[in-house]
């Protein structure tokens, strides 16, 4: 029988809907709690596990103790083996701890449940020893260790232990969470982790957005159309991350936040970096759509940076008041739209196809997945 080693992050993800861009960090975690912030990674845990059960009489699984593991693989039905001991509260080294000891246990696949920040603690002691494989439960997902969703996970890890998947050198980004909270994206390559690969599960790696003049040019091009032909007076418009939502705000004149979620309204904004608890309080009673422009190279437009539009936000909202907008290079580099908001029936409501703005009055319908 196989050996499949499982670890979650339990805090991984718990800023992102409250709009802090990470939960690294004590402060950060006192703060996200304090803000309101619900676990994460433990829901999708569970996501990933069930979609897993009818495995779970061909696998040996070891779970890292208490709420690192143990818990949810016993509560959705696993006898696992505990490594480690429980702890209340967690930390990285003991992320790095359990990692070890799924080493010296010789697991064939080990299951990471968290964000990059955790993929670097993995990939601290794994290196390139085991196939690794991660859950993306964080809030920044620019690693490319990661499965799409939980459910993709899920049938990686069951195909790769049973009848085989090839093995790829997969990258770890290392972003700087605090230049990231303050707007800037510091990311660097940290090294690589070898990953179960099948190209319709496994994320890419973020790529970052050209500043070419053509692509400067493009994305004014659709800042105006979307000035001129689009934005209503009375509208709320929820502008997600990105430098195409980001060129509509200067081509107003307004200042708009790169990384966080803002708020448009009369061609001003009112709200800037706000969280989910915010975007719901503005959007009662009033006319409201979502602008969104898909991550480089990976093709989400949910559940990748930008949680704050949550999925009680979309469904508010409805997917016909959902507007996406890219840049034909980018748009040119992924094959399909990508949603992975943490609401299996959200996303399955968001499936299908959207029609994209890549130009002044041009427009493709992608695929949603």
């Amino acid at each position: 029988m196989k050996k499949m080693g499982f670890i979650i992050n339990p805090v991984a993800g718990m800023g992102g809907a409250v709009g802090l861009k990470g939960t690294d960090g004590e402060e950060t975690l006192r703060k996200a709690i304090a803000l309101g912030a619900k676990p994460i990674a433990p829901k999708r845990a569970r996501v990933f596990l069930s979609n897993l059960q009818n495995m779970s009489r061909e696998i040996v699984l070891f779970a890292a103790a208490g709420r690192m593991g143990e818990i949810e693989a016993k509560n959705a039905g696993f006898t696992c083996i505990t490594i480690g001991q429980p702890k209340e509260k967690t930390s990285p080294s003991d992320t790095k701890e359990s990692a070890e000891l799924m080493i010296r246990e010789k697991v064939d696949l080990l299951v990471f449940c968290g964000g990059d920040g955790t993929a670097r603690d993995i990939m601290d002691v794994v290196d390139l020893k085991i196939p690794v494989l991660g859950v993306p439960t964080g809030v920044k997902m620019h690693s490319a260790v990661f499965a799409v969703n939980p459910e993709a996970a899920a049938r990686i890890a069951a195909k790769f232990l049973t009848v085989g998947l090839p093995l790829r050198e997969a990258e770890v980004m290392d972003v700087d969470e605090e230049a990231f909270r303050q707007g800037r994206l510091s990311a660097r390559l940290y090294g690589y982790m070898v990953v179960p690969y099948e190209e319709e599960y496994v994320q890419s790696i973020k790529m970052p957005s050209s500043r070419s003049e053509n692509e400067l040019r493009n994305q004014a091009a659709i800042a105006v159309y979307f000035i001129e032909k689009i934005l209503q007076p009375g509208v709320i418009y929820i502008l997600g991350p990105g430098t195409t939502t980001r060129t509509i705000a200067d081509l107003l004149d307004q200042k708009k936040t790169l990384l966080g979620v803002d708020l448009l309204l009369n061609s001003k904004i009112i709200a800037r970096d706000v969280n989910e608890k915010e975007i719901l309080k503005y959007i009662e009673n009033n006319r409201a759509k979502i602008v969104v422009t898909p991550i480089g190279g990976q093709g989400f437009i949910f559940g990748r940076g930008n949680q704050q539009i949550s999925p009680r936000v979309i469904r508010k909202i409805g997917k016909q008041n959902i507007i996406v907008i890219s840049t034909k290079s980018k748009i040119q580099n992924i094959r399909f739209l990508r949603v992975d908001t943490g609401n299996p029936r959200v996303d399955e409501e968001l499936r299908g196809e959207m029609q994209v703005i890549i130009d002044y009055g041009q427009t493709v319908t992608m695929p949603v997945k």
